[in-house]
């Protein structure tokens, strides 16, 4: 048997020399030449190892031979680390939640999924500003969705004037909204949308659902919500819109992202949401997660909210961007998260600022960055700067050398 067209197609198009491909690259180029000497900064992976707090927790339930603790439980996880992820959820949204409106997921990519499979009819439309995780189009289609990418503002944040004409034209097509994604820090800008901003896109949300008597979900993509700098700060979103569920994870702030701990809160006021929740147990199943990992659910009822120095990704953030104006890239600075959104300048040898061409260049120096186009955002590059400080520290000088080479 052949694989799928859709699957064949999506594997051997362009837009598969992205983020993951980008990193294999990148094993590969360090068996050649030592990791010291390969500036990777492809993959989201973050550097900082758990807090000692985790460690101590794990170390603790590995040893623990009581008996059930690998067992099957109901498919939304443990009602105990319900209970503390409803807690968590509660003090960031300043609203009461309870347990049974959270649901223990593969990850807050396993979350999302769960969501989509939850309430995505054939056809429906699936908005989201760019720039923009690309996994989400694989999501949103894994369910019979369509990604529909809408344009932002030069700096990053959400433009209204563009979400407003996207409803529009829905409208206009008899195109069915079910969803709009917000993912706050962005990956890959850094940005965080602000409460001003993303309640003009609940006024646009609320408006087309006035008129169509059908009310889309808006679902908030937020594991780098607790990675903020300087005095920023992510703003709640359930007082803004009834019909918003979270997905998120602990991979980026505990440093957990091979442990597939992540998952979805319900807004307790969202309209059936009863029905909602018992969806989502139901898709977790189906989907064949059948329920999250229990031993890191169990460790997460524990840990969830040890304090976490992120001060190291300050400092990176400050290194990267010296190396970025010593070469003379411009670029998006990062309120949280941490990536580098650089502006692929213009090549004077080859008169093109095509990022794919770009960060081909960029492979020369051993420097491995990925195009922004796989983000929906043509003629941008994104650099992860959760590795080693010496990479870099070391990889300035030969970013400046590829940039005056280009």
């Amino acid at each position: 048997m052949a694989v799928a067209e859709a699957v064949k197609s999506k594997i051997n198009g362009r837009e598969n020399a992205g983020i993951r491909s980008m990193f294999e690259t990148g094993l590969l180029l360090k068996k050649q030449f030592g990791a010291e000497n390969v500036f990777d900064f492809s993959l989201g992976n973050p550097s900082l190892e758990p807090p000692e707090q985790v460690r101590i927790h794990m170390q603790k339930l590995a040893a623990d031979t009581s008996c059930g603790l690998h067992s099957y439980m109901p498919n939304a996880g443990l009602p105990e680390c319900r209970q503390a992820v409803a807690r968590k959820v509660s003090k960031e949204q300043g609203t009461c939640v309870c347990a049974d409106r959270i649901v223990m997921s593969s990850g807050a990519a396993g979350a999302l999924n769960v969501f989509l499979k939850a309430v995505l009819n054939p056809g429906d439309a699936v908005f989201v500003s760019v720039p923009f995780f690309p996994e989400y189009a694989h999501y949103a289609a894994n369910h019979g969705g369509l990604l529909h990418p809408i344009a932002c503002k030069d700096d990053m944040s959400l433009d209204t004037d563009a979400f407003e004409k996207a409803f529009a034209q829905a409208l206009k097509e008899k195109k069915d909204v079910a969803a709009v994604i917000v993912n706050s820090p962005n990956n890959p800008s850094g940005k965080i949308y602000t409460e001003k901003n993303i309640s003009g896109l609940v006024s646009l949300i609320k408006s087309y659902a006035e008129k169509t008597g059908k009310k889309p979900y808006l679902i908030c993509d937020e594991p780098y919500r607790d990675i903020v700098y300087d005095t920023a700060a992510v703003p709640a979103v359930f007082p803004l819109y009834t019909e918003t569920v979270i997905v998120s994870s602990f991979a980026k702030n505990l440093s957990l992202p091979g442990e597939r701990i992540g998952y979805l809160a319900l807004n307790p006021s969202a309209e059936n949401v009863h029905e909602l929740f018992q969806a989502c147990s139901f898709t977790n199943r189906i989907l064949g997660f059948v329920n999250a990992p229990a031993f890191f659910q169990r460790v997460i009822e524990k840990t969830w909210d040890v304090p976490v120095d992120y001060s190291a990704y300050k400092k990176r953030r400050a290194l990267i961007i010296d190396a970025a104006d010593t070469a003379g890239l411009q670029y998006i600075k990062p309120e949280g998260a941490f990536y580098l959104f650089c502006k692929v300048p213009e090549s004077r040898r080859l008169k093109t600022a095509d990022d794919y061409a770009f960060c081909e260049h960029l492979q020369r120096y051993r420097i491995l960055c990925v195009p922004g186009s796989v983000f929906g955002c043509p003629g941008w590059i994104r650099a992860a700067y959760c590795t080693d400080e010496k990479t870099i520290i070391h990889c300035k000088a030969a970013l400046k050398e590829a940039c005056e080479a280009w």
